[in-house]
């Protein structure tokens, strides 16, 4: 990312995470409550463990806004774990000492860490590899998000497939707990995730996300780290348990002849408009006006109360992989994740395209560019 940095510090049982941001101009306008309306919807989803009833999720904004609005400077934001209590003795920074972890779990971070380090100890590699670090990660994308709505470019997410039961609908989900906008296919997704919590097991999934009103003319085909579908697919890849990206309907068009799957051009009205959208609103690494559509492919959680078989890191024997409390399907929480790291991806890509220190100038820049490109579509604004 190259106009906006942000670093997230913390570990899952520790005192706290943090994130830090930088390069949101100065001048928008950001409140704790369009923080916490993003947090909630990573919480308070189904098939999450129970520590999620624990944990309140209550940012404080240490720096970087004043007055209801963002002045430019680094914003930091802290959240502190309320289950620290009940950890400290665990993850105390004093000298100490307690019973190392062995047994690494199947396909968790444990065993790689493990070796890479050289600590002997799963925990200080499984306390960062936690996805409890993505709240953060939701943190920061509230503050993309809400750059993005001033420019009319929205953010959504749904729940496609859990446990290879697939939904149909469109995208009004706020109000399941499974973001899923098909009932029928919700119905069954709630069985099989109890089914599963019953039985020790977990369950994966696939989601979606969508940008909405994203100009023409974002990202570059000059350079492999500037094309905004590599940018994008590393950020959605970078989100625990997710081992597939897809953008567009990349997978089903690999399968089709060239004639079928390229996204024609019609005028209408004197605009310019699209047959369809096969190519998920990026061709050649730059947005081309459609709506950016992204899917991610999520593997089941790896931590499991009926454990997998493992080895003794000491002894080399094999055994059963240690358990920890755990989620059972985190497929509709990834939905909100997914959204601020597609959120974070544009809002850099947008800076970067039309610059400004402040929101005013970012809005002039925007305005100018738009205006010379009206003919494009009618979907676009110049006021931003």
């Amino acid at each position: 990312m190259r106009r906006i940095r942000f670093l997230t510090a913390g570990e899952s049982h520790g005192k706290g995470l943090v994130v830090i941001i930088e390069g949101i101009p100065y001048g928008l306008p950001i409140s704790r409550g369009d923080i916490k309306r993003e947090l909630k919807r990573r919480r308070e989803v189904y098939g999450r463990s129970e520590r999620m009833k624990i944990e309140e999720d209550e940012p404080e904004i240490l720096s970087g806004v004043r007055f209801g609005k963002t002045i430019g400077s680094p914003i930091s934001v802290l959240i502190r774990n309320v289950e620290w209590e009940k950890w400290k003795d665990i993850m105390r920074e004093e000298e100490g000492e307690w019973e190392r972890l062995k047994t690494p779990r199947p396909g968790h971070a444990d065993y790689a860490g493990v070796i890479k380090y050289g600590t002997g100890d799963i925990r200080p590699i499984m306390e960062r590899a936690s996805a409890r670090e993505t709240v953060m990660r939701v943190v920061a994308g509230a503050f993309a998000k809400k750059f993005l709505r001033e420019f009319g470019i929205e953010i959504k997410s749904r729940t496609l497939s859990i446990g290879g039961i697939w939904a149909e609908g469109g995208w009004d989900v706020e109000g399941s707990p499974l973001r899923c906008p098909d009932k029928d296919a919700e119905k069954k997704m709630k069985e099989l995730i109890d089914r599963a919590r019953e039985e020790g097991d977990t369950l994966g999934g696939v989601f979606e996300v969508v940008a909405k009103g994203v100009p023409p003319g974002l990202g570059s085909h000059i350079q492999w780290d500037l094309r905004l579908d590599s940018r994008i697919a590393g950020a959605i890849m970078s989100i625990n348990a997710v081992k597939a990206v897809e953008i567009g309907e990349g997978i089903k068009i690999a399968g089709m002849k060239g004639s079928e799957s390229h996204d024609e051009f019609y005028v209408s009205q004197g605009k310019v408009r699209r047959k369809t959208n096969r190519a998920g609103g990026i061709e050649g690494g730059i947005s081309n006006g459609e709506e950016i559509i992204v899917r991610a492919y999520v593997k089941p959680v790896p931590t499991l109360r009926k454990p997998l078989k493992s080895i003794d890191l000491d002894e080399g024997k094999e055994v059963e992989a240690f358990y920890e409390r755990s989620d059972i399907c985190i497929v509709p929480a990834a939905c909100t994740i997914g959204e601020a790291m597609l959120s974070l991806v544009i809002a850099d890509a947008f800076l970067e395209k039309f610059g400004g220190d402040s929101m005013d100038e970012v809005r002039r820049n925007y305005k100018t560019y738009i205006e010379g490109i009206k003919w494009w579509s009618s979907d676009f604004t110049a006021t931003g």
